[in-house]
Order: C-alpha cells, then structure tokens, then sequence
C-alpha cells in the first residue's frame, strides 16, 4: 500500500497578471512561493518546454497542510489550447462567491452548482457554504475518464488511492479521508489533454519511490520521467517519478520528506510574483 499525500494540480497559465488577480482577490487564495526558472523542466513540469518558465503555488495554507493550485507560466506562450480532460477543482467558500459578485466576475452554473471560470477556462465549483478554517476549502479534482473500470484498476488497484465512493459515472478516490479527493468521470469518450493539459500530484516516502516505480513496470504501464532528482535554486533538491494513467493524465509522485523542506512559504513570493508580472516582456507585441 502507498501511503500517499494529495499536494496539487497543476495549471498552464496565458496571462500572469489575470491569473493572479482570479486566485487571489475572486478565490481569496494566498500565494505560498513563486520560483523563476532560466529553461524547461527535466521532468516537463512545464510541459513540452524548453523556455523560460515561472511556478507559482497558491492555496489556503500551507503546503504541508493544504491542496494547493500550481500555476505554471511560459515566457512568450499566450495562449494554450483547452481539451476535456479537466472537469474541474471542487471547493467550499460562499465568500468567493461574494468577492465574485462585488468585482462582476461571471458566477455560472451547472446541474445546480455555481462555478466560477479562471483566465484559460478551468472551472472552479464552489459549494455556497462558509470557507471551513479547521480544514482544507479544497474538496477534489475532478479528471475525464474513457473507461472507468480502467481508471479504478489504475488507481485503486495499481496506485492503491482508496475508494470513497462510486456510481456508474463516477469514482472518488483519495489517500486517506482528510485530503482533497480525485473525482474521476466517465465522459463515454476519449480524453483530449490538448495543450492545456495539467498534472496531479502526489508525495510518498522516499523509499515508497521505487516500489512505484516497480510495480508500474510491472504493469507495463507508462512512465512519463523515471525516478529524478530535481533542482529547484536555493532550495531543496526533490525526487520524482512522473506517470501518466490509461488517459494519459500525469501524475507526479515526489518524495515527502525533500518535498517538506521545498514547500515552505516563502513570505516574499507575494512581492516577488508582482515584480516578476510587471518586469515582463514576452506578451508584448
């Protein structure tokens, strides 16, 4: 069994600066670290890249404690192309519905839930409740599934993420009952990841890594970036393993205890994203 802990989605962002304004002034959300790069991902942590690159993590707590969103930003790209793998980020905060509302940010609906769009079209749910402050706002993450049996066989069976509920159309999963939850659901088509495509991640031990990396070989199934080590500058250097599931979703599995040390909140990340937004060039035309 892997002991596992839910840390993120990852986002490709066009537009830094509407960006930041939706998850900090809509969602309320605080920004915990903002880190520049000079060129792409060894492990594509910024996609199919090899440019400069930004990573910003937002959320409602810290990293240790809370689901948080990574945004990642490529110098020069202006726009990604949305598929239908994303379904959407789940979360409970009937204030966000009121910062919305005051600064006429569009409040839509579907089947009965309101949702709120971020810049690049990813929906946020939002359940009209008050922000919970003894536990994380952020509910599950939902991804497309083509095949559900296929996706619980994956995730429930190689991955060992439990199962906390089931329908025909649907499976919630999760390592354990107090993290934000994987919803998968079964769109009864294939999975376009597009260009747009995001990235779940996960820590474990570091000395679950190589089980996992075992077991998927086992399995045959897809490793994306085998086992790496990660620089990320003036701070810790992490190990993961990059997967991606019968839909190609990735999945990101870093080692816990390195990851602890990285994830730290940087109180200068607020100022050092706003600096980094207006000394940018590459959207000019």
């Amino acid at each position: 069994m892997i002991s596992g802990r839910a840390l993120h989605f990852v986002f490709k962002v066009a537009d830094r600066t509407l960006t930041a304004k939706f998850y900090r002034e809509v969602l309320g959300m605080q920004v915990l670290r903002h880190e520049e790069f000079s060129e792409g991902c060894e492990a594509t942590c910024n996609g199919p890249y090899a440019n400069r690159w930004s990573k910003t993590m937002v959320g409602y707590g810290p990293e240790d404690t809370h689901f948080v969103v990574e945004l990642t930003y490529n110098y020069g790209i202006t726009e990604y192309e949305m598929g239908n793998d994303f379904m959407g980020l789940t979360i409970q905060s009937s204030e966000s519905l009121k910062r919305a509302a005051a600064m006429n940010w569009p409040i839509k609906e579907q089947a009965g839930v309101k949702y709120l769009e971020a810049p690049g079209g990813y929906r946020f749910y939002v359940i009209d409740k008050p922000q919970p402050v003894d536990k994380d706002p952020v509910v599950k993450v939902a991804l497309a599934s083509s095949n559900l049996a296929k996706s619980i066989e994956y995730w429930n069976g190689l991955l060992t993420l439990k199962i906390f509920n089931k329908t025909d159309k649907s499976v919630l999963l999760g390592f354990s009952e107090d993290q934000a939850k994987l919803e998968l659901i079964d769109i009864g088509a294939p999975v376009n990841r597009a260009k747009a495509y995001g990235r779940i991640a996960f820590s474990v031990p570091f000395d679950q890594q190589p089980a996992i990396d075992q077991a998927i070989q086992r399995a045959r199934g897809k490793i994306l970036t085998p086992l790496i080590s990660l620089d990320t500058p003036g701070k810790a250097t992490v190990r993961v393993i990059i997967l991606a599931d019968p839909d190609d979703h990735e999945i990101c599995f870093v080692d816990d205890e390195s990851f602890r040390q990285l994830s730290q909140v940087d109180p200068k990340s607020d100022a050092d994203l706003d600096k980094f937004i207006k000394a940018d060039k590459s959207r000019a035309k």
